[in-house]
Formats: C-alpha cells, structure tokens, sequence
C-alpha cells in the first residue's frame, strides 16, 4: 500500500530510536567492515609483513565457521532479546565483539584467529535483533518502506567509510591499528546505547520459547517446500556472491596491476596507494560500497516499476558476468568497472530477495520467514568460504605458484623451495629468471599468469552463480503459474 504522505512529512515522522538506531548501526559497521577489509590480507600475509601466515584453506574455514555462527544465532537470540530486552542485548554484543577485535590484534595462528572470528560473528548475530525490531517498531506502514531505505543507506555509508580508514590506518602492514581501531569503535557505541536510546515497548503479550522450541518452530517453517527450494537457490548465489569480499582482495593483492588508476585513488587519500604502486585492494572492493551510496536510492525506484522476481533475476545475471570480469583480469581499470557493475547487480538483486519473501510469507508468519531469509546466506557463505579457499590455494596462489616454477623451470628443489619465506619467493623467482641476469617481480607475476591461469577460479565460482541463476529463472516459471500465496497472486497481477 503505497503512503499518501510525502516523502519528507514521511520522514519526520520516524521516532526519535530509529536514527539512534541508524547511528549504532553505522558505528558497528564502521568497525565490522573496517576489518573485513583487512582480514583476507591479514590471515595470508607472511608473519615477516605483519600478517599471521595462514595458508588459503585454513583462511577460508575460519570464514565457513564464522559464518554459521553468525547466520544461523540470530534465529534463537531474536526470541531472547524479546523475552530480556533490546538494550541488554545490545550490550552483551559489544562486549562480545570488543573483545573479538582485541583478540584478532594478539591472535598468533589459526586457532586463536578462528576464536576471534567465532566472537565477532556471536556478537554481530546478537546486535542484528534489536537493531532490525527497533527500524521496524519506530517506523509505521506509511513510513516503513522509507525507513529501511535509510537504514540500508546507512550500512552502506559506514560500509565505504570503513575501508577507506583502514587502508590509511594500516599504512603498508601495520593490521593491529585496525583492529584497535574497531574496538574503539565499538566501545563509542555504548554511548548511544546508555544515555540516547529507549528500550522499545512490549507489544502484545509475550510469549516465552524455550531454545528447543525455537528450534522446532523453525523446522515446522522449513516444511514449505516452496521456500525450502527459493532458498536453496539463493544459497548458490551467495556461495558466489560472499566472495567478492573475501577472496578478490587477495587475488587483486596477487595479480592485478593497478597503477594505471592508482592516481585517482590518490588524488582522495596518498595512503590509499601500496608503495608498489598498487591500489590497496580494499579500496577497489570499496567501489562497490560507493556505488550503492550513490545509486541505490534511484535504483530503488526503477526496480520498483518490476515484478520483484524479474528485478531479482536480472540483478543476479549482472552480478554473475561482473563476478566473473573481475577476477578474470590482471587489469586495474577493468577489473575496477566489474566491481562498480556488481554493485548495480546486487542493488537489482539483493533488496527483491528479502522483499519476495516478505510478499510470499503466510501473512501469519512474515516475521519468522523473514528471520530466516539468513539460511542462504549461511550456507553460501560458509560452504562457499570453505571450498572457495581450497580451491584458490590449488589454483590461484600466486606463491605456491612461483615455488612451483623454480623447481620446474629454475632447477630449485622442492625442499629449497619450501624453505623460501613467503615474501621472499616471488624475489627470489624473478632474480633467477632470465638465465640468472634476473626480472623484476611484474614481470615474473605476468609469466606465471600466463601459466596458469588463476582467474578460472572465478569462472568455476561463477559457474556456480550461472547455474543458481537458471534455477532461479525455472522457479519463477513453476511459481508463476502455480502461486506462493495469495499475496504473490496479487503482486503478478499488478506486475
């Protein structure tokens, strides 16, 4: 139902908790995606460069278990924040996500990184509930619909901020500052939390579920096969999709070769700019953030003139051919207008995803379905992390490359070429090419891409979002004729 307020008296309705709201959300983002930025170098980077010298496999099953926990929590801490209140909460989760910051700085391997990631992830999972109930609680049918514009806005905003901090924050290698800086961050939330925002008032009489019931409710839900399917699907998609945050920074770290754009990023901020030359790879990834800063509202307006599935479909098919552009180039400048043109794909897809299930829900159920609308997101990112780091340490690795070549084409053996330190081996390669007169590093990048063509790892994820893709455009045929619900029926008819 559309509102028949204008868009500013919409505005000025919204009650006071909602923009404190949006302000705790833009400070936890600010931090949670400050070091997300990082976190992909960090994990890999030889213990030499400030990183804690993971290999790809171990970084992408910290990523799969971070995932899970931070996915699938909010399903049970919903019913807790209702039942012991929405500032308690919020402040269980910054204690938890203070102290999985702090625990990320001093982390020393994988185990204590991967008890950090667990910690953030709890936290983030236990901040969503009462951040989401209060947008919902503080907003009303008129206005509801310009509210979550803003909100998603304003993730957004702290989104692109976050990244461009932390290149300037960690310098070269200095990671730690990021971290502390994240802490910082999250402590400041408190402030908003204690002396601005009002514990929501109870709606209705409330009724207490014990953590097996919740469980069992959810497997009463999951009993829609329909739904069951549409989010079976989609968690194809985001098994492609994650990984543009949490792999391509690698690989642009790796491969690409970004100096024919790195003045304009310099132009903004210096520190934007590694001393090699090379744009900060979270800084490209920061185009995405940008794009939707700038887009998404008039974005939002043209996809609303569609069937929500048609929006959803063509938004997944950009995002595919983008996915696969950016990671199957060495080039700075294109790999730079893929990114932008995911962003327009995840502004068509994204938003229609969470409002087809709002639209297909049983009106009796809309909340639950919509807290579970995580599912594809747990199991893609998950499942995607894990397989994903497997396969870019066999067939992306820039390192395990260069070890490779100097045993097959250099003469180095294989237990000499282990015993290279991590950000050595590239060094060492290019001195011994050319019959020993030597290469620079480039040049020795530029031959081992020709190799071994790291960028199919981007076309067998792509592969992956492709085939969710057609899925989805099948599900869409079945559903049209046969219905969801009766809220579906009317949606294709108005379409």
């Amino acid at each position: 139902m559309a509102s028949k307020l204008s868009p500013w008296k919409q505005v000025r309705e919204l009650k006071p908790n909602f923009w404190f709201c949006n302000w705790m959300e833009a400070n936890e983002r600010l931090a949670f995606f400050g070091i997300r930025a990082i976190l992909p170098l960090y994990m890999v980077y030889a213990v030499a460069e400030g990183g804690l010298g993971l290999s790809y496999a171990q970084k992408g099953a910290i990523y799969s278990i971070w995932a899970l926990v931070q996915c699938l929590v909010p399903m049970i801490s919903g019913g807790f924040t209702d039942q012991y209140g929405y500032k308690k909460s919020l402040y269980i989760a910054y204690t938890i996500n203070f102290f999985g910051y702090i625990l990320f700085a001093f982390a020393t391997g994988f185990w204590s990184a991967l008890g950090a990631a667990c910690l953030v992830g709890l936290g983030t999972a236990i901040f969503k509930p009462p951040v989401q109930g209060t947008i919902a609680k503080a907003s009303t049918e008129e206005n509801s619909s310009i509210a979550w514009g803003i909100f998603y806005w304003m993730v957004n905003v702290g989104g692109f901020l976050a990244p461009f901090l932390a290149a300037i924050i960690r310098g070269e290698t200095d990671f730690k500052l990021v971290f502390f800086f994240a802490a910082g961050v999250t402590l400041f939330n408190f402030i908003p939390t204690i002396f601005f925002y009002k514990e929501p008032e109870q709606e209705g009489e409330l009724k207490i579920r014990t953590v097996g019931e919740t469980l069992m409710n959810t497997m009463a839900t999951l009993k829609d096969k329909n739904f069951l399917v549409f989010l079976g699907i989609f968690s194809g998609f985001w098994f492609m999709f994650m990984q543009l945050w949490d792999l391509l920074p690698n690989f642009i770290d790796e491969w690409v070769f970004s100096r024919d754009i790195a003045p304009i990023f310099s132009a903004i901020n210096e520190n934007t700019v590694l001393e090699s030359g090379n744009v900060k790879p979270e800084m490209l990834i920061n185009i995405d953030s940008f794009a939707i800063i700038a887009l998404m509202l008039p974005i939002g307006w043209l996809t609303g003139k569609f069937h929500p599935m048609i929006a959803l479909i063509a938004g997944m098919v950009l995002s595919v051919l983008a996915f696969v552009t950016a990671g199957a180039t060495n080039v700075g400048l294109i790999c730079a207008l893929a990114i932008f043109a995911f962003a327009i794909g995840e502004m068509w897809c994204s938003p229609k995803f969470s409002e087809y299930i709002g639209l297909t829900a049983p009106p009796e159920k809309k909340a639950t379905y919509m807290g579970y609308s995580n599912i594809p997101f747990a199991i893609g990112w998950g499942v995607g992390n894990f397989i994903s780091g497997f396969l870019y340490e066999n067939m992306g690795s820039k390192i395990n490359f260069a070890r490779q070549y100097l045993v097959e084409h250099l003469g180095m053996s294989t237990s000499q070429a282990q015993a290279i330190p991590r950000e050595d081996v590239m060094s060492t390669m290019a001195s011994m090419m050319n019959n020993g007169n030597g290469a620079s590093v480039d040049e020795a990048t530029r031959v081992l891409w020709e190799l071994n063509d790291p960028w199919m790892v981007w076309v067998i994820l792509g592969a992956i979002g492709a085939v969710a893709t057609i899925a989805m455009v099948g599900y869409f045929f079945k559903t049209r004729h046969t219905g969801l619900s009766s809220n579906e029926s009317s949606v294709q008819q108005s379409a």
